[in-house]
């Protein structure tokens, strides 16, 4: 969704192996992690984020909570929840 809204068309997939995938072909870069392999590491071992974190794009963070000691104060979080129930795409948004 956020890829659309930028006016990215290619394929957005998880950047599980990678840790981020970059995307320019919008109106700003989108910058997409997924940070599940990492867990609370040390603000020296993850200096590489800070361009990203405070680059020209936009910056959207799968599994945060894994690395929450080195995000920024006033981070923005999307919580997305799923319920099965009512429905295969029916979904909870949270902004907090």
């Amino acid at each position: 969704g956020f890829a659309e809204g930028l006016g990215i068309d290619e394929p957005v997939n998880s950047p599980t192996f990678t840790i981020v995938q970059q995307y320019d072909t919008g109106r700003l870069p989108l910058y997409h992690f997924d940070v599940y392999r990492l867990a609370n590491p040390a603000l020296d071992e993850c200096d590489w984020i800070d361009e990203y974190l405070f680059g020209n794009g936009i910056t959207i963070i799968e599994w945060a909570d894994n690395i929450k000691n080195i995000l920024p104060e006033g981070t923005i979080r999307v919580e997305i929840k799923a319920y099965p129930e009512k429905g295969e795409d029916y979904r909870e948004i949270k902004i907090c």
